[in-house]
């Protein structure tokens, strides 16, 4: 059944209007017509069946019909990725929704090659991404900052899985197997890798473990879904 993330408040026989972009895919391309049933979310108020109430040129709108699942949460997982081009970087986010990341915050590094992107464009990815796998969230896409005032205030209750591409760092699944479960976060450098001052105080930080994730050298993408993968494997709501 189609999922749609809306910002409306649910409740029932709520009648919400559909925005332009969802309106046209619910309409034009997925061929909804009144009295279709669709899946609907906000991130709060759970999931909701809803039934398409009318069709018009430019909106169409849904009726809640029952709460279909009461809102829950994944992990608090925190994504931090350096600004890398635009394809991968957009892979990246799709990559972070599906596999459970709360939050996306981007990251500008010394070896970055941009300063910017577009946030807007990211979130609409991680929306989507969420509509399709049957989150009950959407992750926030937070603008870019340089990565040492990051660090300067970086939360002391937030564990932090450093990707290290040095080589002398422990395997990602051995580093974390004695570390505490709570809110962590991921960070993947750059394409050309930290600088060696990035390195030094990043490990001087008593919230990092510094891992490996093999022998190989990774793209940004790959780095990005294999450390997910392997913290949801070893602290995550793959557990379960």
């Amino acid at each position: 059944m189609i999922r749609l993330h809306v910002p409306h408040d649910l409740a029932p026989d709520a009648e919400l209007s559909l925005d332009e972009g969802q309106s046209r895919y619910l309409a034009a391309v997925m061929r909804r017509t009144v009295g279709d049933e669709l899946l609907v979310f906000n991130g709060q108020d759970g999931e909701w069946r809803a039934q398409v109430a009318t069709v018009g040129k430019r909106a169409v709108t849904v009726r809640l019909l029952a709460q279909e699942r009461s809102q829950s949460q994944g992990p608090d997982l925190d994504l931090v990725i350096a600004l890398v081009k635009r394809a991968r970087l957009e892979t990246i986010v799709e990559k972070a929704a599906e596999l459970g990341a709360r939050r996306v915050r981007l990251a500008i590094t010394e070896r970055t090659n941009a300063d910017h992107t577009n946030v807007a464009r990211l979130q609409a990815i991680a929306a989507e991404a969420a509509e399709q796998t049957g989150r009950m969230d959407v992750p926030e896409v937070v603008e870019p900052v340089k990565l040492d005032r990051l660090v300067a205030d970086w939360p002391p209750e937030r564990g932090l899985l450093f990707c290290d591409e040095a080589g002398d760092a422990k395997p990602a699944l051995d580093a974390l197997k004695d570390a505490a479960d709570g809110p962590w976060a991921i960070l993947i450098g750059p394409e050309g890798g930290f600088s060696p001052a990035e390195r030094e105080v990043l490990r001087s930080l008593p919230q990092a473990i510094a891992a490996s994730l093999g022998p190989r050298i990774l793209r940004a993408d790959t780095a990005a879904i294999s450390a997910l993968t392997l913290w949801q494997a070893a602290k995550g709501d793959w557990r379960a």
